[in-house]
């Protein structure tokens, strides 16, 4: 998957902004505010950090050498997918599926139901 692919994944799901907070070169999607992926520009082989549940990061990672604990983030909660290095894009839109449902569903009630409802 190249990273336009992956970005313009991210951008269909409700309530999506990308923005560069950290800088000109790190690519962040938050829904309603809240990170659910980052997306380094310049890095040497397009990669991702995404969220997922421990357990399932877990197998993840022993299952697909191209997914490794997150990169500059919380390794248990996070991991880096090399998302150009033989992965099913399949997979990977599951994993961005993923971290943005973790992230939606720590939100508000009230939040989530104005999300839906857009």
């Amino acid at each position: 998957m190249n990273i336009e692919v992956f970005r313009e994944h991210c951008l269909i799901k409700n309530g999506v902004e990308e923005t560069f907070p950290f800088d000109e070169h790190t690519l962040v999607f938050k829904v309603m505010g809240k990170m659910f992926a980052l997306l380094p520009l310049n890095a040497d082989t397009p990669r991702a950090n995404l969220k997922a549940d421990p357990d399932w990061s877990e197998e993840l990672r022993e299952a697909h050498h191209q997914i490794i604990p997150g990169f500059h983030m919380n390794k248990k909660h996070w991991n880096t997918v090399h998302i150009e290095d033989g992965l099913e894009e399949e997979l990977i839109y599951k994993m961005i599926d993923h971290s943005y449902d973790l992230v939606v569903s720590k939100l508000p009630q009230k939040v989530r139901t104005t999300l839906l409802e857009s």
